[in-house]
Protein backbone atom coordinates (compact mmCIF):
# COMPACT_ATOMS: atom_id res chain seq x y z
CA UNK A 1 0.00 0.00 0.00
CA UNK A 2 2.91 2.26 0.63
CA UNK A 3 4.00 1.96 -2.73
CA UNK A 4 0.53 2.71 -3.98
CA UNK A 5 0.74 6.13 -2.31
CA UNK A 6 3.97 6.81 -3.50
CA UNK A 7 3.49 6.25 -6.88
CA UNK A 8 0.26 8.17 -6.35
CA UNK A 9 1.99 11.27 -4.97
CA UNK A 10 4.85 11.24 -7.74
CA UNK A 11 2.37 11.10 -10.73
CA UNK A 12 0.39 14.03 -8.97
CA UNK A 13 3.61 16.43 -7.96
CA UNK A 14 4.39 15.78 -12.18
CA UNK A 15 1.25 16.74 -13.06
CA UNK A 16 1.25 20.52 -13.79
CA UNK A 17 -0.70 22.67 -11.24
CA UNK A 18 -3.54 23.69 -13.92
CA UNK A 19 -4.36 20.32 -14.75
CA UNK A 20 -5.18 18.80 -11.04
CA UNK A 21 -8.29 20.25 -10.91
CA UNK A 22 -9.52 19.50 -14.47
CA UNK A 23 -11.39 16.38 -15.85
CA UNK A 24 -8.18 14.88 -17.73
CA UNK A 25 -6.60 13.17 -14.58
CA UNK A 26 -8.09 9.68 -14.60
CA UNK A 27 -7.29 8.31 -10.98
CA UNK A 28 -8.69 4.75 -11.45
CA UNK A 29 -6.93 4.34 -14.47
CA UNK A 30 -3.85 5.34 -12.14
CA UNK A 31 -4.83 3.18 -9.86
CA UNK A 32 -4.88 0.36 -12.25
CA UNK A 33 -1.64 1.12 -13.62
CA UNK A 34 -0.07 1.04 -9.75
CA UNK A 35 -2.09 -2.53 -9.34
CA UNK A 36 -0.55 -3.99 -12.59
CA UNK A 37 3.01 -2.76 -11.58
CA UNK A 38 2.55 -4.42 -7.65
CA UNK A 39 1.66 -7.29 -9.77
CA UNK A 40 4.64 -7.26 -12.13
CA UNK A 41 6.98 -6.80 -9.05
CA UNK A 42 5.30 -9.90 -7.31
CA UNK A 43 6.13 -12.24 -10.20
CA UNK A 44 9.04 -11.46 -10.46
CA UNK A 45 10.04 -11.77 -6.73
CA UNK A 46 8.47 -15.35 -6.90
CA UNK A 47 10.70 -15.79 -10.40
CA UNK A 48 13.64 -14.89 -8.09
CA UNK A 49 12.64 -17.28 -4.91
CA UNK A 50 11.97 -20.04 -8.35
CA UNK A 51 15.97 -19.61 -9.21
CA UNK A 52 17.26 -19.60 -5.78
CA UNK A 53 15.67 -23.23 -5.64
CA UNK A 54 16.77 -24.47 -8.14
CA UNK A 55 20.21 -23.05 -7.75
CA UNK A 56 20.29 -25.12 -4.45
CA UNK A 57 19.29 -28.55 -6.50
CA UNK A 58 23.11 -30.77 -5.60
CA UNK A 59 25.28 -31.78 -8.60
CA UNK A 60 24.95 -34.98 -8.59
CA UNK A 61 27.17 -37.30 -10.97
CA UNK A 62 29.56 -40.44 -10.70
CA UNK A 63 31.38 -43.03 -12.63
CA UNK A 64 33.52 -46.04 -11.63
CA UNK A 65 35.03 -49.30 -13.43
CA UNK A 66 35.49 -52.49 -11.11
CA UNK A 67 39.06 -52.55 -10.64
CA UNK A 68 41.61 -50.20 -9.00
CA UNK A 69 44.76 -52.02 -9.20
CA UNK A 70 46.50 -52.52 -12.93
CA UNK A 71 46.22 -55.85 -14.57
CA UNK A 72 43.39 -58.31 -15.62
CA UNK A 73 40.95 -59.80 -13.68
CA UNK A 74 37.58 -61.50 -13.85
CA UNK A 75 35.06 -61.32 -10.98
CA UNK A 76 33.08 -64.54 -10.30
CA UNK A 77 31.39 -66.91 -11.41
CA UNK A 78 29.49 -66.66 -7.80
CA UNK A 79 26.83 -69.47 -7.01
CA UNK A 80 25.07 -68.60 -4.24
CA UNK A 81 22.56 -65.56 -5.98
CA UNK A 82 23.12 -62.47 -6.88
CA UNK A 83 26.62 -61.40 -5.98
CA UNK A 84 26.62 -56.82 -6.01
CA UNK A 85 29.58 -55.77 -7.94
CA UNK A 86 31.73 -52.88 -6.28
CA UNK A 87 33.19 -50.32 -8.59
CA UNK A 88 36.25 -49.61 -7.00
CA UNK A 89 37.96 -47.38 -8.89
CA UNK A 90 35.75 -43.74 -9.26
CA UNK A 91 36.68 -41.16 -11.73
CA UNK A 92 34.05 -39.14 -10.70
CA UNK A 93 31.61 -39.15 -7.28
CA UNK A 94 30.34 -35.37 -7.22
CA UNK A 95 27.86 -35.12 -3.93
CA UNK A 96 29.95 -38.25 -2.91
CA UNK A 97 26.26 -40.85 -3.25
CA UNK A 98 28.05 -42.97 -4.53
CA UNK A 99 29.61 -45.85 -2.18
CA UNK A 100 33.20 -47.31 -3.52
CA UNK A 101 32.77 -49.76 -0.53
CA UNK A 102 29.40 -51.49 -1.58
CA UNK A 103 28.94 -50.44 -4.96
CA UNK A 104 25.58 -48.54 -4.12
CA UNK A 105 24.44 -45.08 -5.10
CA UNK A 106 21.70 -43.19 -2.98
CA UNK A 107 19.54 -41.16 -4.95
CA UNK A 108 19.99 -37.70 -2.54
CA UNK A 109 17.25 -35.77 -4.13
CA UNK A 110 13.54 -36.64 -5.98
CA UNK A 111 14.81 -36.92 -9.71
CA UNK A 112 15.17 -37.95 -13.39
CA UNK A 113 18.55 -39.64 -13.47
CA UNK A 114 20.35 -41.34 -16.27
CA UNK A 115 22.52 -44.83 -15.50
CA UNK A 116 24.94 -46.55 -17.91
CA UNK A 117 26.24 -50.18 -17.18
CA UNK A 118 29.09 -51.48 -19.59
CA UNK A 119 30.52 -55.29 -18.98
CA UNK A 120 33.12 -56.73 -20.67
CA UNK A 121 33.62 -60.80 -20.12
CA UNK A 122 36.76 -63.25 -21.66
CA UNK A 123 34.34 -65.59 -23.68
CA UNK A 124 33.77 -69.15 -22.60
CA UNK A 125 31.36 -72.71 -23.16
CA UNK A 126 29.94 -72.79 -19.35
CA UNK A 127 29.34 -68.84 -18.60
CA UNK A 128 28.49 -65.51 -20.09
CA UNK A 129 28.25 -61.79 -18.76
CA UNK A 130 25.14 -61.41 -17.05
CA UNK A 131 24.66 -58.05 -15.05
CA UNK A 132 22.25 -56.50 -13.95
CA UNK A 133 20.76 -52.96 -12.70
CA UNK A 134 18.94 -53.14 -10.12
CA UNK A 135 16.28 -49.79 -8.15
CA UNK A 136 15.79 -50.80 -4.34
CA UNK A 137 16.28 -54.70 -5.13
CA UNK A 138 14.06 -54.88 -8.33
CA UNK A 139 15.57 -55.43 -11.88
CA UNK A 140 15.57 -52.62 -14.48
CA UNK A 141 17.65 -53.20 -17.19
CA UNK A 142 20.77 -55.90 -17.71
CA UNK A 143 23.92 -56.36 -19.88
CA UNK A 144 24.26 -59.80 -21.60
CA UNK A 145 27.31 -61.29 -23.51
CA UNK A 146 28.11 -65.06 -24.18
CA UNK A 147 30.42 -66.68 -26.83
CA UNK A 148 32.93 -69.40 -26.72
CA UNK A 149 36.41 -67.13 -26.73
CA UNK A 150 37.61 -64.01 -27.41
CA UNK A 151 36.21 -61.00 -25.37
CA UNK A 152 32.32 -59.83 -25.39
CA UNK A 153 31.39 -56.47 -24.32
CA UNK A 154 27.74 -55.59 -23.40
CA UNK A 155 25.86 -51.84 -22.62
CA UNK A 156 22.83 -50.92 -21.56
CA UNK A 157 21.72 -47.70 -19.94
CA UNK A 158 17.85 -46.22 -18.44
CA UNK A 159 16.57 -42.81 -17.51
CA UNK A 160 14.64 -43.19 -14.13
CA UNK A 161 12.59 -41.17 -11.85
CA UNK A 162 13.88 -41.84 -8.17
CA UNK A 163 12.97 -40.74 -4.79
CA UNK A 164 15.20 -39.79 -2.33
CA UNK A 165 16.64 -42.58 -0.41
CA UNK A 166 16.04 -44.92 -3.30
CA UNK A 167 19.24 -47.21 -4.27
CA UNK A 168 21.16 -48.49 -7.30
CA UNK A 169 23.21 -51.32 -8.16
CA UNK A 170 24.69 -53.67 -10.69
CA UNK A 171 24.37 -57.71 -10.09
CA UNK A 172 26.14 -60.18 -11.23
CA UNK A 173 23.84 -63.08 -11.92
CA UNK A 174 24.97 -66.67 -10.37
CA UNK A 175 27.16 -68.60 -12.21
CA UNK A 176 28.44 -65.32 -14.52
CA UNK A 177 31.41 -63.50 -14.82
CA UNK A 178 32.96 -60.00 -15.78
CA UNK A 179 36.37 -58.88 -16.33
CA UNK A 180 38.02 -55.69 -16.43
CA UNK A 181 41.51 -54.44 -16.26
CA UNK A 182 42.53 -51.70 -13.92
CA UNK A 183 44.53 -49.47 -16.78
CA UNK A 184 42.09 -49.70 -19.31
CA UNK A 185 38.42 -49.75 -17.51
CA UNK A 186 36.56 -52.24 -19.71
CA UNK A 187 33.64 -52.61 -16.94
CA UNK A 188 31.80 -49.16 -15.73
CA UNK A 189 28.98 -48.07 -13.31
CA UNK A 190 27.90 -44.71 -14.28
CA UNK A 191 24.88 -42.32 -13.53
CA UNK A 192 23.90 -38.31 -12.75
CA UNK A 193 21.08 -36.15 -12.12
CA UNK A 194 19.41 -35.03 -14.91
CA UNK A 195 16.99 -32.87 -13.30
CA UNK A 196 15.31 -32.54 -9.33
CA UNK A 197 11.50 -32.72 -8.93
Amino acid sequence: MLILITVVLLNVWAIPAENVLTPNINILEEINKIVDLEKRIKSMETEMERLKTEKEVPKVAFSASLLTTFGPQSVGPFHNGLHTLIYKHVFLNFGSNYDPNTGIFTAPVKGVYVFTVFSKAIGNHERAVTAGLFKNDQHIVSTHGHQADGFISSSNGVSLLLDEGDKMKVNLYPGQWIFDNGEHHHSTFSGHLLFAM
